[in-house]
């Protein structure tokens, strides 16, 4: 595991027996986490453009009104059904935080009102609802958790707000830092078994707003021609980096690739990578050199994509918790 000096000694991940794999790291959580039943409140947050986002609450039950609030942002295609969410949502009530998970435009089962949707530096709706919330609830401490589309998201949007961010502290799981090289490796070997899955629901989700919208005149293709897009490059290219106002798809990439603003990050933030996540090669990494010091660089040798599951294939413990409810807990009582 790579850190940063300053950091405090936490235990180093050690896969789970039996799934040390980097494809077994990845889809076991998906595959066999038990489902867990949570206590959900949903506020549909309206946004300035005539849009909404839907917003799914799960309070503490500290009867304290102070306990801090975390905000959680989903992967590609994901939603509060999403394992990782769930188990996040519930480890965190445990430890004494809320959390709410902000479902970005569409993702909520619920189609968004526009023919656009989301992207992965798509920072505005979280900017909105995040400083929303330090508006309403000014002596609570506020965190953010993002897990891949959503922790490259939420590092462009950290680098963008600099020393104006109001979080106490946030963590990036497994993020797409540099979108092109991660695009295409999707498109190489097993990986491309993750990018039919995710390009099935994206596909989906398009062909959905055919039915509401003149999407023919509004990106210039017909249905049949969205269902034979079979590369991400393909589909950002003639959906995603227009519709966004971006040029191409390699337009769209090189803009919202957090890796660049790393550099202007301010706020406690920990980066949590492995080196053999299918979804992406190491090429993504930036070199610790070149972020700045509040940025915790850690890099663990297995875990997959969005796994890091210990212990034991058949008494599973999902380490990403802990880990985060760790790095939080330092920042626990400040306020910005």
């Amino acid at each position: 595991m790579k850190k940063n000096k300053t950091e405090l000694e936490v235990e180093t991940f050690q896969p789970a027996k039996g799934i040390k794999h980097k494809h077994f790291q990845t889809m076991f959580p998906s595959l066999f986490r038990k489902p867990l039943e949570l206590d959900i409140e949903v506020e549909r947050f309206e946004l300035d453009d005539g849009d909404f986002v839907e917003c799914f609450w799960h309070h503490t039950t500290t009867p304290s009104t102070q306990n801090p609030i975390v905000v959680l942002f989903h992967g590609l295609t994901g939603s509060f059904e999403s394992p990782y969410i769930k188990g996040m949502m519930c480890a965190l009530n445990k430890s004494g935080f809320s959390s709410v998970l902000m479902h970005f435009r569409g993702c909520s089962g619920e189609m968004n009102r526009l023919p656009r949707s989301y992207h992965s530096g798509d920072t505005a709706d979280a900017k909105a609802w995040i400083e929303t919330l330090q508006k309403r609830y000014p002596k609570r401490p506020l965190f953010a958790v993002g897990y891949s589309l959503g922790g490259n998201m939420l590092l462009k949007l950290l680098g963008e707000w600099g020393n104006s961010s109001p979080l106490c502290a946030a963590v990036s799981v497994s993020a797409p830092l540099q979108l092109d090289i991660c695009s295409t490796q999707m498109n190489q070997g097993f990986a491309k078994l993750y990018q039919y899955v995710l390009l099935k629901d994206l596909k989906q989700h398009l062909l959905n707003k055919y039915k509401k919208y003149d999407m023919k005149a509004i990106i210039g293709i017909e249905e049949q021609e969205v269902r034979q897009l079979n590369t991400f490059w393909d589909f950002d290219d003639v959906y995603t980096g227009p519709i966004h106002g971006f040029k191409s798809a390699a337009d769209y990439y090189q803009q919202c690739s957090s890796k660049q603003f790393l550099k202007d990050i301010t706020t406690k933030t920990l980066i949590i990578h492995a080196l053999d996540d299918p979804f992406m090669p190491s090429d993504v990494l930036p070199d610790e050199d070149s972020i700045p010091p509040n940025v915790q660089l850690e890099v663990h040798p297995t875990g997959g994509h969005l796994g890091f599951v210990s212990n034991h294939l058949f008494k599973p413990q999902y380490w990403l918790e802990s880990r985060i409810i760790h790095f939080f807990n330092t920042f626990k009582s400040n306020k910005k």
